[in-house]
């Protein structure tokens, strides 16, 4: 790796908000606290009064004998009675990233990292990355630029998350399987502070490592999600029963060419073809996906950051995607009709 420069290589990170109180900011919060962060979190109503009022429970273990732990935090609605932190973790769904960016100004200091833990392509995909594209902005992801405007480029860190974890009730999360985050520099230079990040949450009970090629890990990630999550959410079926069907397979393997050719013009290589990737997919046993779940809560769909930043890309790189396209189509009109998008 190459060294970055140090002028924004922070301190120890001793304050840590957390902003998204779900399942993924629920369990790096509880390894942040185990750590010997103060952590705080940017919550409302019924998950912000439990907050208060229990702090924050994390189950894991075995369903029949669980294993609680309970970390007192700082919880507010309104991040000024937080103040500047060292670290933010932003574990938010893509649709809800403009409001909460314009949100994190009284969290900022001058060193403050932004660790990004979302699905799919961030706004910052292609800052110090890309070749020819570098540095352009991906207006199906930030289409005003007010992400950008709001977020200092120089403290974004990129977190990619391998776990398994869902909200019990409010401020309860429960840690299924898996305990790994990718860490990153956009850039890919080599940070201290990805590497101190990596060395707290190591410490904290969670397994990080850093990369020098953090889009890679985002990309590979997207590839298995992108199309299994818009075709549940438009079918209503879990995995197995899209992987057992020949003719769905056979349509979400042709977006997932286009996506890996996408991603070959952009640098990012995928050795693995699409029915690798469904073999390990069919590993995980049936479930039912996050925007299927979505849907079925009344919630927005993560369209844009799943599908529509490879439709956009695709035509930035000169990749036909047509497969793409009708799949952005239908799971847009989807929602659409059910007023998630």
């Amino acid at each position: 790796m190459n060294q970055e420069p140090t002028q924004h290589m922070p301190g120890i990170f001793n304050q840590v908000c957390i902003v998204g109180a779900g399942a993924i900011g629920g369990w790096l919060g509880a390894g942040l606290a185990r750590a010997g962060c103060a952590v705080s979190m940017v919550a409302r109503g019924p998950t912000l009064a439990a907050l208060q009022r229990d702090g924050l429970q994390l189950h894991s273990g075995a369903p029949e004998a669980p294993l609680l732990q309970t970390h007192l935090v700082q919880a507010s609605d309104d991040a000024r009675a937080i103040g500047p932190q060292d670290l933010i973790v932003v574990a938010v769904k893509a649709p809800a990233m403009r409001d909460v960016a314009l949100q994190l100004g009284p969290l900022l200091g001058p060193n403050t990292v932004v660790l990004t833990a979302m699905n799919g392509v961030p706004w910052w995909f292609l800052q110090g990355f890309g070749g020819a594209l570098q540095d352009t902005r991906l207006r199906t992801v930030d289409p005003t630029g007010d992400i950008a405007a709001a977020v200092p480029a120089h403290g974004i860190l990129g977190g990619v998350v391998h776990v398994s974890c869902a909200v019990l009730r409010p401020g309860v999360v429960r840690h299924n399987f898996g305990n790994r985050i990718i860490l990153g520099e956009p850039s890919g230079l080599y940070s201290a502070r990805a590497a101190a990040l990596g060395e707290l949450l190591t410490r904290g009970g969670i397994d990080a490592v850093v990369t020098d090629r953090i889009q890679q890990e985002i990309w590979f990630k997207l590839w298995g999600n992108m199309t299994v999550n818009p075709v549940s959410a438009i079918t209503g079926a879990d995995s197995h029963r899209i992987l057992d069907d020949d003719l769905v397979r056979g349509f979400c393997s042709q977006v997932m060419v286009e996506a890996k050719e996408i991603g070959r013009r952009m640098g990012i290589t995928i050795d693995q073809q699409p029915e690798d990737r469904h073999a390990l997919t069919r590993k995980l046993g049936p479930f039912k996906t996050s925007m299927l779940q979505d849907v079925e809560a009344g919630k927005a769909v993560e369209l844009d950051a799943l599908v529509g930043a490879v439709k956009e890309l695709g035509a930035l790189t000169g990749v036909a995607t047509p497969f793409t396209d009708a799949l952005l189509g239908l799971s847009r009109l989807h929602a659409r009709v059910r007023g998630l998008y």
